[in-house]
């Protein structure tokens, strides 16, 4: 055990002449980690006790029960298991300044500790709260660098647009969170856009919205709807807009989308051009309920399946039943009568058995796209 110990690990050495305490350093890939071995008087290792500092006990947490299995040859492991456990890590393992944690106390108390949502026992992951103009509240999360304030954090946030914050050695945090803040500001409008359509219309996809999301998909009636791609940067001019559901439905309302387009107010309200653009008025939760609009796929009998909804509709006036687009495209593939031209099947509808037309494109390539579809920019 003795020689096992100071051939292996030359910094740690035994502190009495019975040879039962050890203390000193492991070394690790040039980085030493403070430990200490007592053993029992006489010297089983099965009762031995190891004491290590707080950084090598942070990283055997989860290897704690390992450990005491195989203490024998605990160096053996160590060696081994220990430096993948370091390597594993996002960053090289550094002890930071002693100075960095009372400049990073006093750069919080700089920005106000009520900004202050969460920060880790490392004093590197920090999640910062920032409220816009209109009250919705933001958070930003920050993850200092082992360099910091040399090296500039990475920070994520759940916005529309790329994070572009500017960054020198003598950037605070609280100039940070003013840069966030000012990215607010500048999409204050597009979430007005969008906050005012989620509140006034029956919002299909997505079904829980996030601050970053782009699109939304409003229904319409009569098993259509119309997905609009708002621009971050100009939410108030016209989306990119497609219109969605059987043809006798989507003809009409994509001639009045062709022809009023020149009626688009910038001036106004996304929502409100919308309806006047299209000539009509958007199902609300004040006039209809969710249930009306959601419409059951007439296969599989359920409205979500893998997060999306039914998107192909039977082209017969007296039918028009949705479908998810997979299930229409494997119940058409196993039919002898149906047949496809390039990106479109001809076959019985499974509600009506009315010969009609549906897109397969979205359920060859694996991608959502959608019977009928209008685009505007």
């Amino acid at each position: 055990m003795d020689s096992l110990l100071v051939k292996e690990n030359p910094l740690l050495l035994p502190m009495n002449k019975e040879r039962t305490v050890y203390d000193g350093f492991i070394t690790v890939q040039e980085q030493d980690f403070r430990m200490r071995i007592l053993l029992p008087p006489d010297r089983q290792i099965k009762q031995a006790k190891l004491h290590c500092c707080w950084q090598l006990k942070h990283l055997l947490a989860e290897y704690e029960p390992i450990v005491k299995q195989v203490v024998q040859s605990f160096f053996i492991f160590f060696s081994t298991n220990f430096e993948v456990c370091v390597q594993s890590r996002p960053s090289p393992l550094s002890i930071p300044r002693p100075q960095s944690y009372s400049e990073l106390i006093a750069e919080l108390e700089t920005l106000g500790w009520d900004k202050l949502m969460f920060i880790d026992s490392d004093f590197r992951t920090l999640r910062l709260k920032a409220e816009d103009s209109s009250g919705r509240e933001h958070v930003l999360t920050v993850k200092l660098k082992t360099k910091h304030p040399a090296e500039a954090p990475e920070c994520s946030a759940d916005v529309p647009v790329p994070l572009a914050f500017s960054w020198t050695p003598q950037t605070t945090l609280a100039q940070l969170h003013g840069q966030f803040l000012l990215l607010l500001e500048s999409l204050s409008d597009f979430w007005d856009v969008l906050d005012e359509i989620d509140q006034k219309t029956w919002v299909l996809e997505p079904e829980k919205p996030s601050r970053s999301d782009t699109m939304r998909r409003i229904a319409i009636g009569n098993n259509a709807s119309i997905k609009v791609e708002v621009d971050p940067k100009h939410p108030r001019m016209l989306p990119e807009c497609c219109l969605l559901g059987a043809e006798h439905v989507v003809t009409p309302l994509r001639n009045k989308l062709n022809a009023n387009m020149h009626l688009w107010n910038p001036e106004c309200g996304v929502l409100l051009n919308l309806g006047d653009v299209l000539e009509l008025q958007f199902p609300s939760p004040a006039t209809h309920e969710k249930s009306s609009l959601s419409v059951e796929c007439g296969i599989c009998y359920s409205y979500l399946l893998d997060s999306s909804i039914p998107d192909q509709v039977c082209n017969d006036p007296r039918c028009g039943q949705p479908f998810h687009q997979d299930c229409l495209y494997q119940w058409l593939r196993a039919l002898p009568s149906s047949r496809q031209s390039f990106n479109i099947v001809f076959g019985e509808c499974p509600y009506c058995n009315k010969v009609s037309s549906f897109s397969a494109s979205s359920a060859t390539e694996g991608k959502k796209e959608n019977a009928s579809e209008t685009r505007a920019r």
